[in-house]
């Protein structure tokens, strides 16, 4: 048997925490390792746990679901980030897909069809509701959206591994190049991979030369 998907729910209402915890604790292949109340606390216990998924709530105190996805990936970026939440203005979409969250779901999400998006997100692929998924693509159509686009926008580190993907280098050299650890290079791989909707390193590579992201020198 394979190793469960880790989650972490990241929500400042106990019962919702407890009524999403209990539901994926029943699933076979999922195991609920952390629960957080605030934005302060996900990045610590994401931190700690490194969990495949983090369940994110948007407008929580203090630090806001926005801040806390952008930081959590910082500690942790092999972890995906569904974001769970009431809103679906674009003032909330955008900032978190933006930020590094792969799916966009709201709290009327079936219980089976949020189960099913936390094991395609830790696939590495997005699931939006469809009142986001519409908006997104009317953004794109009236020309809402321009080059740091959620979709396009890497961040700075992505950008070095994604120049060094580019060139050749293996997970074990870009770690030595970048001075951190393989694990990490892999996490990065994976958010490029998904941010670009690229299927391998040799797509990300083309596309790298093609964008130019590197250059010949």
């Amino acid at each position: 048997m394979s190793d469960p998907i880790t989650v972490m729910i990241v929500d400042d209402h106990e019962m919702v925490r407890r009524g999403a915890s209990g539901y994926l604790e029943a699933q076979p292949d999922i195991e609920v390792v952390a629960e957080a109340e605030s934005g302060e606390e996900a990045v610590r216990l994401a931190r700690e746990h490194v969990p495949h998924v983090v369940l994110m709530d948007l407008v929580m105190p203090g630090m806001d679901g926005v801040e806390a996805t952008r930081k959590v990936k910082d500690v942790s970026p092999r972890s995906q980030i569904i974001v769970l939440t009431s809103y679906h203005q674009d003032e909330h979409i955008f900032p978190a897909l933006q930020a590094g969250a792969i799916s966009y779901l709201l709290k009327d999400v079936k219980a089976r069809e949020l189960v099913e998006a936390i094991r395609r997100a830790a696939q590495g692929e997005a699931t939006l509701h469809p009142r986001v998924a519409a908006r997104v693509i009317q953004a794109f159509r009236g020309g809402d959206l321009d080059q740091s686009s959620p979709f396009t926008a890497l961040t700075e580190r992505e950008l070095d591994v994604i120049k060094l993907i580019a060139r050749g280098h293996t997970n074990r050299k870009i770690a030595e190049e970048l001075v951190i650890s393989e694990g990490t290079v892999k996490g990065h791989v994976s958010n490029i991979l998904s941010k670009l909707h690229l299927a391998d390193r040799t797509q990300a590579a083309v596309y790298a030369w093609q964008e130019g992201i590197v250059r010949r020198e």
